[in-house]
């Protein structure tokens, strides 16, 4: 199944509340939802977007580089403070523990035009507990459009126990932890998920998307969970396919992409995809088991079709569907280094 959000765009604000609180209540009632992804709505990602170990974007890494790499460290804020940053949002809340694929994202209440966006990246403070090589990059949001959104990550996924300090200018820090590394590889030609947690491997019987309503490809970062969601297939034009609640729900793209419960993947999963586009666990408990293990930032690869592109990096946390030197492209002030948080 599939869900989206009634709203024309969940504010970052409330998304870092939903990190904070890491459940929400009995359940999440979503107005406009569906189960399928519709690939009108978003636009493919460039065919070479592909995660790539090589270029550091696939695999967990110690933390990317310090600066010693021959990065620049960030410099100090040139001219005056932008003053969009006076009501930017972050994506997180104060104090959060995520998984290793969270992007710090910045969101704007209006676009930030081409001369104004190295001013905005200057102001924009990444400290981490210790130096990493990353870069901000703006990304065309799914639902804000350009210029409303600029993400920061380093060069490789974070290293676990990592504190990560941002601030927005002079308005506002917060900060994060990475509390641990959890990827799961879910391969649509064998219907089956490969969960990497910390170094140990389990795996998983799944069903996906069926011929037509495939589900995308490449990389997404669990953005936010539900113990339950209300799915609704006229919102993505499947007339009355379904409208219930779905269980132990991980949301994985602005289009309505989760991981959760499906009864019918008591009888299909490791056989056969089903599904109107997401990926369905049995609920005989391996549903529930894999919403206890997942929390936000941990990430979820799809791997094995062609029939679907890969998700846009403006679909929620695409951003890992970059490589670096395309993250790069977007960027202002290109790689930094990141100073070490004073202790």
């Amino acid at each position: 199944m599939l869900a989206v959000s009634s709203s024309p765009r969940r504010p970052a604000r409330s998304r870092a509340h939903l990190l904070g609180v890491g459940l929400l209540a009995a359940a999440c009632v979503l107005g406009v939802a569906g189960c399928g992804t519709n690939s009108a709505t978003q636009a493919a990602a460039p065919a070479t977007a592909t995660p790539n170990p090589s270029a550091g974007t696939a695999t967990p890494s110690g933390g990317g580089t310090s600066s010693a790499s021959g990065s620049p460290s960030a410099a100090a804020p040139r001219g005056p403070e932008p003053a969009v940053l006076a009501s930017a949002r972050l994506n997180f809340d104060d104090g959060a523990k995520v998984g290793v694929g969270l992007p710090v994202s910045v969101t704007f209440d209006r676009p930030v035009s081409d001369d104004q966006r190295r001013a905005v990246e200057s102001w924009l403070r990444v400290t981490t507990s210790s130096g990493v090589t990353g870069a901000w990059s703006w990304i065309t949001d799914r639902t804000l459009g350009p210029g409303r959104r600029v993400d920061f990550r380093p060069a490789a996924y974070w290293a676990p126990g990592t504190t990560v300090t941002v601030a927005l200018g002079s308005h506002e820090s917060r900060h994060f932890t990475v509390a641990r590394s959890l990827i799961a590889t879910v391969d649509l030609s064998t219907h089956q998920m490969t969960v990497v947690d910390d170094g140990t491997t389990s795996h998983i019987p799944v069903t996906a998307g069926r011929p037509g309503l495939d589900t995308w490809e490449g990389t997404m970062v669990v953005m936010d969970k539900s113990p339950a969601v209300y799915m609704n297939s006229q919102t993505v034009g499947l007339g009355d396919a379904y409208h219930d609640y779905y269980y132990w729900a991980s949301h994985l793209t602005e289009s309505g992409t989760y991981l959760h419960q499906n009864a019918r993947a008591d009888i299909y999963a490791g056989k056969q995809n089903v599904t109107h586009g997401c990926i369905g666990l049995a609920d005989d408990g391996t549903a529930k088991r894999f919403y206890n293990m997942v929390m936000v930032g941990d990430v979820v690869t799809v791997v094995g079709s062609s029939a679907k592109p890969v998700v846009a990096t403006g679909n929620g946390y695409g951003d890992w569907n970059r490589s670096w030197s395309q993250w790069l492209a977007n960027s202002t002030l290109g790689a930094v280094s990141t100073a070490a948080t004073p202790s």
